[in-house]
C-alpha cells in the first residue's frame, strides 16, 4: 500500500523560510532588484542576483546591459549587494556588427587601487576591415590606456565609468587616431578574488 504524502511538513517548511528584499550598491542608488527566500540568513550571503541596467536606472535605452551582484550583507529583511560583473546581450552585439568592417576584441585584466581584480572585455568596431597589424595596434592602445587609468580607480569609479559609458568614450578617443573607428564598447566585466599575500615567516 502506497504511503500518503506528508503535505503538512512541506507547508511547515515553507512557512519557516523568510523573504529578503535585495538592493544594489550605494553608487547605483540602492535600487530594489528583487526578492530571495531562505530559512537562514547565512545562506543568503553570497547569492548572485541579476538585473538590467535599464531596470536599475529607469533608462530603458540600457536594457541590453545585464548587471550581476553578490549579496554581501543582510540587515533585517534587506539584503545589500556588491557589484561582481556585467555583460552586454548578444542581440545588442549582433546589431553593432556591420559588413566589410572589423570587430576587434581586447581582454584586459586590471587591479584597482582598492585591490579589486577585474577582467574586462572591450570590443572595438571599425568602419572598414582592419588587417592584423592594425588590430594589434588597437589592442595595444586599449591595454596601455586602461593600465594607466586603472591606477586611479577604485571599484566604484570603475563601475560608474562602465555604466555611464565614460570609459568607452575615453577609449574611443584613443583608438580613433590609429584607425577609423565607429564605436568602442566594454561588453563584459568580471570581478575576481585577489589572492591574500603569503606570509614568509
Amino acid at each position: 500500500m502506497a504511503k500518503k504524502k506528508q503535505v503538512g511538513r512541506r507547508v511547515e517548511g515553507w512557512k519557516a523560510k523568510s523573504w529578503f528584499k535585495v538592493y544594489t550598491p550605494d553608487n547605483l542608488g540602492k535600487a530594489y532588484i528583487g526578492d530571495t527566500i531562505a530559512n537562514d540568513v547565512e545562506t543568503v550571503r553570497g547569492r548572485i542576483m541579476q538585473s538590467t541596467l535599464g531596470e536599475i536606472t529607469n533608462d530603458y535605452a540600457k536594457q541590453h546591459i545585464k548587471m550581476s551582484f553578490k549579496i554581501a550583507d543582510v540587515t533585517g529583511d534587506a539584503a545589500y549587494t556588491e557589484f561582481v560583473g556585467h555583460e552586454v546581450t548578444r542581440d545588442y552585439l549582433r546589431s553593432l556588427v556591420k559588413r566589410r568592417s572589423s570587430r576587434v576584441d581586447c581582454h584586459v585584466q586590471i587591479i584597482t587601487k582598492d585591490n579589486k581584480k577585474v577582467r574586462l572585455t572591450i570590443s572595438c568596431y571599425t568602419f572598414a576591415r582592419a588587417n592584423i597589424a592594425q588590430e594589434h595596434a588597437l589592442r595595444n592602445a586599449i591595454t596601455a590606456s586602461l593600465a594607466t587609468q586603472a591606477q586611479a580607480w577604485d571599484l566604484t569609479t570603475l563601475v560608474n565609468g562602465i555604466t555611464s559609458g565614460e570609459i568607452s568614450r575615453d577609449l574611443f578617443k584613443v583608438v580613433k587616431t590609429l584607425y577609423p573607428t565607429r564605436r568602442v564598447e566594454i561588453i563584459k566585466s568580471k570581478v575576481e578574488p585577489v589572492a591574500a599575500p603569503v606570509s614568509t615567516k
